[in-house]
């Protein structure tokens, strides 16, 4: 049997107290604050894609979102989720009207989808979206290709 002592000289006094010193350093740091429901591919970031909760037997949803740190033109061409049987494009830049999803995102850009403005409409909802629940939601590019994303379920 083995035992470490204060004198014994296998005892790593020196390594404990370096790991001290470094964790305490690294507690004392301020840390950058960690941002959830943020998404990148290789031209923008995607802030907080969410919808609201909706009621039993509904068959469309809002989706809302945020597209800033644009470094090229893209363009959106595609929305997916498991929830829905399709996505189209509705707001004033959508010209009024319900359209399939394809919208230019230009470069320095930071746009905004709301649900007064420019948004998703997820359609043929296959089941109730419940309040403060995730659910997988696949964002195509043009040139960034396919950004695997969250939409979550919130208040506004």
């Amino acid at each position: 049997m083995s035992c470490i002592t204060p004198s014994s000289k296998s005892f790593p006094r020196r390594d404990v107290l370096r790991a001290l010193l470094a964790t305490s350093a690294a507690l004392m740091l301020p840390a950058a604050p960690a941002r959830a429901c943020e998404f990148f591919c290789l031209s923008m970031r995607i802030t907080h894609p969410w919808t609201r909760a909706s009621a039993a037997g509904a068959t469309t949803a809002i989706v809302s979102m945020r597209f800033d740190e644009v470094t090229q033109d893209d363009r959106l061409i595609g929305v997916e989720t498991p929830l829905a049987a399709s996505a189209e494009l509705v707001g004033d830049g959508a010209q009024g009207t319900a359209r399939p999803v394809n919208f230019l995102i230009a470069a320095g850009q930071e746009l905004d989808f709301t649900e007064t403005g420019i948004h998703i409409r997820l359609t043929g909802l296959r089941q109730p979206l419940e309040m403060a629940c995730t659910y997988p939601l696949t964002l195509t590019f043009e040139k960034a290709g396919v950004v695997e994303a969250d939409l979550s379920v919130d208040y506004v």
